[in-house]
């Protein structure tokens, strides 16, 4: 939850410096954690084993932390488990007392991926006024970025822009939270924005709540700017081969 703040365990240290390892080839525009101390930690040493953003500035948001479990929180799980059979009903449904509602995390994640996106186009705007179109990176720089997954999508999914008609943006974001957190955002953009999922994701992995450092790629297209009809497709979904 958001009540403990504690630091990463050694174990949590090594988790992130494998996902590090494995991120360390991917050139990120931007980061964002989460405010939490085992989130921050887990961005730095990301960053700190990357190739080309070491120095990169990690912005910190309270958007991005882990659901409030209020009094559950610093409890064992089977606590709060209890409490929800107490109440009739079933976690991860079930909301503690002073916790927050899926409802309250999904309008989080709904308000920070808008964010992300206007933060997207104004980037690809100011790239347009500084250097003018012609000049754009994007898909054709001779350092192109590299997936570690791309096993998992082709080439061309990754870069594809229908004929050209697309703008497809400059922005390649980092963004380090928590596993409730994330199972909630990642429903919101499957029932509320028609996210493209991998053909072979069951159900179940989808609902599952990512391991620790678990890694999770979605490209997201504008169509022309477009801020109201987000494209979304799901790469991979809580790969955990690093580990």
């Amino acid at each position: 939850g958001q009540g403990v703040d504690e630091p990463l365990s050694a174990t949590g240290f090594r988790q992130a410096d494998a996902a590090g390892l494995f991120l360390s080839n991917v050139k990120f525009t931007h980061v964002f954690s989460s405010d939490l101390l085992r989130a921050k930690q887990t961005a730095a040493t990301i960053l700190g084993n990357n190739k080309f953003c070491k120095d990169l500035e990690i912005k910190y948001d309270a958007r991005l932390r882990e659901r409030k479990y209020g009094v559950a929180e610093g409890r064992p799980l089977t606590d709060l488990k209890a409490m929800a059979k107490a109440a009739g009903e079933q976690c991860p449904s079930f909301t503690p007392s002073g916790g927050e509602t899926l409802d309250e995390v999904r309008e989080r994640a709904r308000d920070f991926f808008e964010f992300l996106c206007r933060l997207a186009v104004e980037l690809e705007q100011k790239e347009q006024d500084t250097h003018g179109a012609a000049s754009r990176s994007s898909g054709t720089s001779e350092e192109p970025l590299v997936f570690p997954w791309t096993n998992h999508c082709s080439e061309a999914e990754l870069s594809s822009g229908n004929g050209g008609a697309s703008k497809i943006l400059d922005a390649n974001i980092l963004v380090v939270s928590h596993g409730a957190y994330m199972r909630n955002w990642i429903g919101y953009f499957v029932s509320d924005l028609n996210c493209t999922l991998p053909t072979n994701l069951t159900k179940s992995q989808l609902s599952s709540v990512s391991p620790n450092t678990g890694v999770s790629h979605f490209i997201i297209k504008l169509e022309n700017g477009n801020l109201l009809k987000p494209e979304i497709t799901c790469v991979c979904l809580n790969q955990d081969s690093h580990l």
